[in-house]
């Protein structure tokens, strides 16, 4: 196999979570690139559907899926769909989907805890548990979840977003060992880049300062500049890592 091939996903079908904008549209984009087909899901079907006909605009195969990653039912939907693209097999899950709901801690409602939990934790849970009967066990299967600085070494205003991205490593290394039997591989991205998630601090003039002073590269990245890191770890090039958190994100965390 040579080098370029070891990083194709010709024949690999994908879902992308929260893919209708940010980081999961890039990703998505970047898996139709590299030869995947992908079912672009989103709670919001109309982002998905727009992101879908771009891949499909540009030579690539998608197609869209609405996906509340907190519900069984159209996490099994989404997962089916996958797999029929793909002739019964799924091999890659990343699960991107995501939300915040920022305040001191002392002002942080119940809801706002709980919520982002429910998003990020339950989220992945109910997905990687709908995808997996479906995941091969001849070394291609992969789930890759999307942590965050936050959930590695803590943040100010987000202990909701801090305590669910934390938990994602938990899942990612405790499922990365159960699923290593059927070879399947389970690892995590940590990424920073600038997106909707993040307009709240680029925005805010003095925030923006102090986020920026604690990343050595000194910029946003650009969704796409992320992309390329899901793509690894999708692809053949990957397949001896497992259990890993791998940061992209100008070297915030070192």
């Amino acid at each position: 196999m040579t080098s370029s091939a070891r990083f194709s996903l010709v024949g690999r079908t994908a879902l992308v979570t929260g893919a209708g904008n940010g980081i999961g549209a890039a990703v998505a984009r970047a898996f139709a690139a590299a030869g995947a087909a992908v079912v672009v899901a989103d709670i919001d079907k109309d982002a998905a559907a727009r992101e879908a006909e771009e891949i499909v605009a540009a030579g690539g195969r998608a197609e869209p899926a609405l996906l509340d990653v907190r519900d069984p039912e159209q996490a099994d939907r989404a997962a089916r769909l996958a797999a029929d693209i793909g002739d019964g097999v799924l091999h890659i899950l990343v699960n991107n989907a995501g939300a915040i709901a920022p305040a001191m801690f002392p002002k942080m409602t119940a809801e706002q805890f709980s919520r982002v939990l429910d998003i990020h934790v339950g989220g992945t849970f109910t997905v990687s548990q709908a995808v997996l009967p479906f995941l091969p066990a001849d070394g291609t299967g992969r789930i890759i979840n999307v942590t965050s600085a936050a959930g590695l070494v803590g943040t100010i205003g987000q202990v909701n977003y801090g305590a669910a991205k934390a938990a994602v490593v938990g899942i990612t290394k405790s499922l990365a060992r159960e699923l290593a039997r059927r070879q399947i591989t389970v690892n995590a991205l940590a990424p920073l880049a600038a997106t909707a998630m993040t307009e709240t601090v680029r925005s805010d003039e003095k925030l923006a300062a102090l986020t920026l002073a604690r990343i050595p590269l000194g910029r946003w990245a650009q969704p796409d500049e992320i992309a390329g890191s899901f793509v690894f770890f999708a692809s053949d090039a990957a397949s001896y890592i497992t259990g890993q958190v791998l940061p992209v994100d100008g070297g915030t965390v070192i």
